[in-house]
Parts: C-alpha cells; sequence; structure tokens
C-alpha cells in the first residue's frame, strides 16, 4: 500500500531575499504510512514547527514537494484545500484558539466549514467529544468555564471532528500534570484505533516517545538527522546528547551501567528495563 503522505526533498526559507533570509528547512525527506504512530524530536530552532505547518498546506515549499496519497498539496487549489481537513494540525497550546459560545459550536466549526449537513456535524461533534473524554452536557457550556485540560480537550475535538486521516500534534500535552498529560495521549491512542490513523507527534518528552511511537524522525539544524524505531534512535543516544537532546532516564541509567562493565542491553522504555534486569538477576 502506498504511503498516506510522502515529503520529498522540503526546503524553506524565511524571509528569502531579505537580510533576515533563514533556512528553516533544508532536503527533508520522509514518508508516513496509513496507522503509524511517528514521533518527531528535535531541539529548539531545529525545524519541527515549520516542517509540519507544510503537511497541511499553512506553509508552501520554498522547493520540494508534498504528497498526500500521491497527488501534491499545491498542485491544485481544491487539493490544497482538501489537504487541510485530511491532514489535522493541532498547535501548541491550541486552547488558546477557542472563541465560540459553546463547547459544542467550537468543536463544530471544522466540519461546518467542510460543507457537511446538520447531522453528520451533530455526529461528528458528539464523537470527537467522546474520543477526548468530553461529557455530552459539558457541550452545552462555555469553553472558558472549563479547566485548562478540558480547554485543551476542546481544542483536539475541534480538530478530531474533521475526521483527519493524518493527525499532527505539536506538543499536546504541554503544561499540563501528569494525569492530564497521560489522558491526552490515551485520547489520541483511541483516535488512531478507531480510525486507522496516522498520528505524528512533536515532543520533547523522550519518555512519551519511546513508548508510545513506531518511528522517530530526529530534526537538527534544518535538517533530518535520523529517521528510525525508537530502538535504532536511542541506541544512537551520544549523537542525540550532541545534539543538545535528552534520552529517556532509563536509557541513562543503562548506560551508565554499560560503563561501568555490567552486561545490560541498551533500553528505552521502563517495560524493557525491567524485563532486562530479570535477565539479569536470573544470570547472577
Amino acid at each position: 500500500m502506498a504511503p498516506i503522505l510522502q515529503v520529498k526533498n522540503l526546503q524553506y526559507i524565511y524571509s528569502m531575499g531579505t537580510p533576515f533570509q533563514h533556512t528553516a528547512l533544508e532536503d527533508v525527506s520522509f514518508q508516513l504510512e496509513r496507522g503509524e504512530f511517528v514521533g518527531i524530536i528535535g531541539h529548539t530552532g531545529s525545524g519541527k514547527s515549520t516542517m509540519i505547518q507544510h503537511l497541511n498546506g499553512l506553509l508552501r515549499p520554498t522547493a520540494g514537494q508534498v504528497l498526500l496519497d500521491g497527488q501534491d498539496i499545491w498542485s491544485d487549489k481544491k487539493l490544497t484545500r482538501q489537504s487541510r481537513f485530511r491532514v489535522g494540525l493541532v498547535f501548541q497550546y491550541p486552547e488558546y484558539q477557542l472563541f465560540e459560545e459553546t463547547v459544542y459550536k467550537d468543536i463544530s466549526f471544522g466540519p461546518k466549514n467542510m460543507g457537511l449537513d446538520d447531522k453528520e456535524i451533530d455526529r461528528r461533534v458528539r464523537q470527537a467529544a467522546e474520543f477526548v473524554g468530553l461529557t455530552q452536557k459539558q457541550l452545552e457550556v462555555s469553553p472558558f468555564d472549563l479547566s485548562g485540560g478540558q480547554k485543551r480537550r476542546v481544542a483536539i475535538a475541534g480538530v478530531i471532528a474533521m475526521e483527519p486521516e493524518v493527525l499532527i500534534l505539536d506538543e499536546p500535552t504541554a503544561g499540563l500534570d501528569p494525569e492530564g498529560r497521560e489522558e491526552i495521549l490515551a485520547n489520541i491512542q483511541t483516535y488512531r484505533q478507531a480510525k486507522n490513523a496516522t498520528i505524528m507527534m512533536v515532543s520533547h518528552s523522550m519518555s512519551d516517545v519511546a513508548r508510545l511511537t513506531d518511528r522517530l524522525l530526529v530534526m537538527n539544524k534544518s535538517h533530518l538527522a535520523m529517521d528510525g524505531t525508537p530502538g535504532q534512535v536511542f541506541a544512537r543516544a551520544k549523537e542525540l546528547v550532541e545534539m543538545g537532546l535528552s534520552i529517556p532516564d532509563v536509557t541513562k541509567v543503562f548506560l551508565r551501567l554499560q560503563e561501568m562493565g555490567v552486561d545490560v542491553p541498551a533500553v528505552y522504555t521502563i517495560d524493557q528495563a525491567v524485563a532486562a534486569l530479570k535477565q539479569l538477576k536470573g544470570r547472577v
């Protein structure tokens, strides 16, 4: 099966032709498969946010292509518009973009712009609310009367209600407490499983991307530096640190054990660490 999304030799230059010209992306290429969960990590200013804004046509490439189902999203105005519904983008702190009188109206904004009838809009709004853990009663209140975590859910539901085939989230758990973070991540997984959606998540939490994603893309100085499974990427821990990135705490512990001469593998999740320690105990 062909990939749902392909990025080919993507380049983007801010303020081109001015004294403030800056290359944010240079020759970035990758593809996303249907149903895949892909994480994006990289230091601040590495090009992560600029890159994801190309995937549904919010930014137009200086050079290169973004292909959705094999078609260049900039080859036709209709394709560009369709890409903004098929590829949903949730910005960092999306709750600041809420504006409607009720939660229901806020979530329905996207489906209305798609030109759907009232019955289909209602179905999508209620299903999206369910995906993110909002009650039917909360749909009738003002979003500004909700807690910060609940506002975040409303904002994510507003994108989910368009039923995107690719859902992209920029730091979706930023600023939330541990319980709120886990709930949001669980909501994202629920949507992925229900719709076989492709998920792409920008995150600074190495532990989250290590345990949740199928693949990791590592951005460094406007380039795609790594593309592989979490195991493949975190096995290059020293390179990541040199890029100014952290690695999961459990990985740090096991690297230190290796330096001390203890025969343990490289791990990047707690479950892997537990299994490795049980094997080590069995050999002692």
